[in-house]
């Protein structure tokens, strides 16, 4: 089913429990007229939105990026910013001079984008340059969750377990299957960057459309408050295992121009970590400020 809308690009569904692509729309030459609330009206329903084949600078990147929030967000781990756009932050295995270029691990682990901040990420923008391939076959995908989905299915009793809880998100949480975190080499200007810790809501409302959504994670989140710690924990991994059933499950398969963005409110993602060098992956990435979740 194609999305009507009262511009030139249009909006397919894709087959998969979320996510749709936007054809006709170029990035870095911005339609004329009322395109925005199309968009958002699209991203809200679908929450993955996928436009092809684009070809953007830096400015486009950002130009396009700021029509869904003023305020960019500069990633804590400044390393990995673009020096003279620092919005804009680069994921790569790439190795340069001896030095990484980017965040090699790709977030390698189920989470919402700066969850460990007061203010998370409301929109995330990534854009595909180089993805590796193997064989033939395209390597790196990431996958994407629909959250609030994952709550309407929640059994009730698991729902009114829940109403009203808080969790504590730490962003030095030692990340699942992961041999080391970046967040352990963080420098002094980075970690005076973040609080020791947050909490926010479990089960959080959208702050445009009202929807609930499971916002804790596996990569940031540490316990829920008022509880038991082994009650605790049995309640995470079981929101965790619910989550990530294939029926909330979107994967994202790269190729080069690829710009994907989703609403950290409505989803999880994570990276698929099944390449490594000669294979590159090169992927740059902006994030648009949100509110406080409640």
């Amino acid at each position: 089913m194609t999305v009507e809308t009262k511009n030139e690009f249009e909006v397919r569904p894709l087959a998969a429990p979320l996510g749709a692509v936007v054809e006709g729309f170029d990035l870095g030459l911005l339609p004329e007229g009322e395109w925005l609330g199309d968009l958002e009206a699209a991203l809200h329903q679908h929450r993955v939105l996928v436009f092809r084949n684009q070809r953007i600078d830096d400015g486009q990147m950002l130009h396009f990026s700021k029509y869904f929030g003023k305020e960019l967000d500069i990633h804590a781990m400044t390393q990995f910013a673009k020096p003279d756009n620092p919005e804009v932050f680069v994921l790569s295995n790439i190795v340069e001079d001896g030095r990484q270029i980017g965040a090699v691990d790709a977030a390698q682990y189920w989470h919402s984008d700066l969850c460990y901040t007061r203010t998370p990420s409301r929109v995330s923008i990534l854009y595909a340059l180089e993805v590796p391939v193997k064989g033939g076959r395209v390597l790196g995908p990431t996958d994407f969750a629909d959250t609030a989905a994952a709550y309407y299915a929640l059994p009730a009793e698991i729902k009114e377990q829940l109403e009203g809880r808080k969790a504590r998100f730490v962003a030095s949480k030692k990340k699942p299957g992961q041999r080391a975190s970046h967040f352990n080499k963080m420098n002094k200007d980075t970690e005076s960057r973040l609080e020791d810790s947050v909490v926010h809501p479990v089960i959080r409302t959208h702050p445009s459309t009202g929807e609930k959504s499971i916002f804790v994670n596996e990569g940031f989140t540490t316990e829920i408050l008022d509880m038991e710690l082994e009650e605790s924990e049995r309640l995470l991994n079981y929101l965790y295992a619910f989550t990530r059933q294939p029926r909330f499950i979107y994967r994202h398969t790269w190729a080069p121009g690829d710009v994907v963005m989703w609403d950290n409110a409505l989803t999880l993602h994570q990276g698929v970590g099944d390449y490594a060098l000669p294979q590159r992956r090169l992927l740059y990435r902006t994030i648009v400020k949100g509110t406080v979740p409640f």
